[in-house]
Formats: structure tokens, C-alpha cells, sequence
């Protein structure tokens, strides 16, 4: 468990790295997107995205003691505060704020491309747990929050796959796609791990989202 941690945080970081460099080799080689594009859609609704799933891994972090579950608590907490940071630095750079008016998911809408997140209407983020979910989260202690934990990150999961397979139909600048397929790639790999650990504690997933 611990060398699949490390190698999650390895390719995490490194990936971060390969984007910033590629930020720079194609920063000002053609206009920025613009407010309403997929680019600053994916990146508002995916920071959005990524602070919940910090926020339910510190939760569970506080309810845990077992050392698998903190462990991948630690490496979502630090490779998705990374990636956020990314995209608010893409939104700085493309003179857009980080904030709009417009609504959740605005920017999949009506482009068709084959994805459930395509066919969403705008202000439904796939995977997100709702209020009350996250108040039984944060309520829950030992076996119970693990379980939970990895239900409702499972699913929270696919619905970042499902976004990031969405940019990945909708823009060919190079940073956004080296993210969006780095984030499918992890976090494929992590739901098949928080799988494993679900069932060592005799639990199912929710029913996937991913279609």
C-alpha cells in the first residue's frame, strides 16, 4: 500500500510539473480561452470539485485510524490542493476571473460528445455529494466513515473522469488535456483501489454514474 501512495504522489507531482512547462512553452502562442469556453468551465468546476473531495478526505482522516485509509486521505488532500492551484493559476493567466455568473457545467452543455457528463444540464456536477451526505460523513467514526468515505469518494471520482473526459473532447490546448487525462488516469486507478479496500470491509460501491 505504501509504494501505491508513493507512486500516486510521484506521478501526481510530476504531473503538475509537466503542465506548468507546458503552460509556458505555449503561453502567448495563441489568444487565451475565453470566459464562457470549455477551458474556464472545466477549470472553475473542477477546483469546485476537488475541494470537496479535500473536504471529505480530512473527514475521514479525523475518523480514521486505519493507516490505508489515511494514507489515501493524505494523497487526494495534497495531489488535488496541487491541481487546484493549477487551475486557478491557468484562470490568472487567461485574465478571467476565478468566479462567474455562469452555471455549474455550462460549459458541457449541448456539445453531445458521447459522455453522461455531456448530457447534463448545466448545474448538476456528476459525482458530488450532497449536503446531507456530508453532514453523515462528518458524523460518522471508524468502520462506519471508511465505508462511507469510500462510497461517496467512488462516485465522486467517476464524476471527475466524467469532466475531464469532457474537456478532453472539447479543447486541444495541450496544458488542459495533459490535466484532464492525468486526472482520468489517477483516478481510475484510485477507484479500483478504494474498491479493494471496500470490499476487504465486506461493502459494495453506489451504483457507478459512469456510462
Amino acid at each position: 500500500m505504501a509504494t501505491t501512495r508513493t507512486r500516486l504522489i510521484l506521478v501526481a507531482l510530476i504531473s503538475c510539473l509537466a503542465t506548468a512547462a507546458v503552460t509556458l512553452l505555449v503561453n502567448g502562442s495563441s489568444g487565451p480561452p475565453g470566459d464562457a469556453s470549455p477551458e474556464a468551465g472545466f477549470s472553475r468546476d473542477m477546483g469546485v470539485h476537488h475541494a470537496q473531495a479535500v473536504e471529505m478526505s480530512f473527514a475521514v482522516r479525523d475518523a480514521s485510524t486505519d493507516p490505508a485509509i489515511r494514507g489515501l486521505s493524505y494523497d487526494i488532500i495534497t495531489t488535488q490542493t496541487a491541481q487546484r492551484g493549477v487551475f486557478m493559476g491557468w484562470l490568472q493567466q487567461w485574465g478571467l476571473n476565478q468566479a462567474t455568473t455562469r452555471p455549474e457545467m455550462a460549459w458541457m452543455a449541448g456539445h453531445g460528445h458521447g459522455t453522461a457528463a455531456a448530457a447534463r444540464a448545466p448545474g448538476t456536477m456528476p459525482g458530488m455529494a450532497s449536503d446531507e451526505e456530508m453532514k453523515r460523513l462528518q458524523a460518522a467514526k471508524g468502520k462506519a466513515a471508511e465505508i462511507l468515505f469510500l462510497q461517496l469518494m467512488i462516485r465522486h471520482h467517476e464524476g471527475g473522469v466524467q469532466m475531464a473526459r469532457g474537456v478532453l473532447s472539447l479543447t486541444n490546448r495541450p496544458e488542459v488535456r495533459t490535466m484532464a487525462q492525468h486526472i482520468v488516469d489517477t483516478q481510475d486507478s484510485e477507484i479500483a483501489y478504494m474498491t479493494e479496500l471496500l470490499q476487504a470491509r465486506d461493502a459494495k460501491p453506489y451504483p457507478s454514474i459512469l456510462k
